[in-house]
This record gives structure tokens, sequence and C-alpha cells, in this order.
């Protein structure tokens, strides 16, 4: 069973992180879930990314980013949305990860030097979620092309945080096909 350290959207640390994190216990896993934004959750995305934008959006992935002190090497970093940028980091900078998992965004991995030998990728996102537009789709797809066995997963739909449960975003079907192949990238 992996470890994983799982990043929370713009919104927050929400109810529906919660459960998506518990999905992943009760699959076996142990999952870290930090609260980079102090117990503040937001109606809306727009809220949020405002919020993280007052704090500094590099104070934020900062503070996400020292969750890992203190936890082991081999890790599996999972990101949602503004979570994908420590996890990206992360997997891309820290010796011993085993994996990263994208979710509702991506960047180039020339944001953090190059992608490491070794560790697995797993991106998922809406087709024509405006959030995860031409930049994060076009980073999507060069990393899936770059790292050797990558996947990318597009959904149909416009919706953004489709796997949280909590958000006006969420798509049941679209999360229950992401955690199936989420579990099965973990098993492997």
């Amino acid at each position: 069973m992996a470890e994983i350290l799982l990043f929370h959207h713009a919104q927050g640390l929400t109810p529906g992180m919660h459960a998506f994190a518990d999905d992943l216990r009760a699959a076996g896993h142990t999952v870290h879930v930090p609260d980079f934004y102090d117990g503040r959750t937001f109606d809306t995305v727009e809220a949020g990314v405002e919020h993280a934008r007052s704090l500094g959006f590099g104070t934020v992935v900062d503070r996400a980013v020292t969750a890992a002190d203190d936890l082991p090497a081999e890790l599996v970093y999972i990101g949602f949305s503004l979570g994908v940028m420590p996890a990206q980091r992360l997997a891309q900078t820290r010796p011993g990860a085993r994996a990263a998992v994208l979710v509702d965004a991506a960047v180039p991995a020339e944001e953090f030097g190059s992608w490491p030998d070794g560790v697995r990728l797993q991106i998922h996102g809406k087709q024509d979620d405006p959030w995860f537009g031409e930049e994060d789709r076009a980073a999507a797809e060069k990393l899936a092309a770059d790292v050797d066995g990558a996947e990318l997963y597009l959904y149909p739909g416009d919706e953004h945080l489709f796997a949280d449960s909590s958000t006006a975003g969420y798509d049941a079907e679209a999360a229950a096909l992401l955690r199936e192949r989420l579990l099965a990238f973990l098993d492997r």
C-alpha cells in the first residue's frame, strides 16, 4: 500500500477532500492531508483563488511543501487544482518520490527542472474545464508524452473540481472513474 500526501484545491480542505482521502484510506493506503489554509474554506473557486492571491501563491505553495518535511521520502503526491503545484514540485524535486497524481491542473515539467526517472505520473482533467485551459492541458499532454508510462485521462464536460463531492463542479460518474483509475495506479 502507498503512503500519500494529498494537497487540497483553492476552495480549501473541504468535506469532499476529506471524503476523497477517506476513500483512499478505506482501500488500505496511508493518507496525509495538510490544510495550508488554516481551516478556511470557500464556496467558489474564485473566492479561494482570491484568498491564495492575498496570501501570495508562493507562500501557499511553500506552506504545502513543508507538510512533507516530517514524512518519509517514499510518497505519492496527489494534488487537486491549486494543490497540483506543491504535488508536482515535490514529485520532481524531493528524492524518493514514488509518483504524482495531478487533478484539474498541470504545469510544465521545466517549472521544477526535469521529470525524474522512475517517478510515475497520472493526470486527470475535464476536456472543457476553463480552469484546465489551454496552458494546463498543453502541459498535461507534454508531460504525458515525455514521462515514460504516464497516464492522461480527459473526461467529457467542463466542470472544475469534479472529483470533490462538496463542490458545485462535482461529477459523480467521472469521480468514480477517476477513483477506479487512481486505485489501480496505486496498486501497480
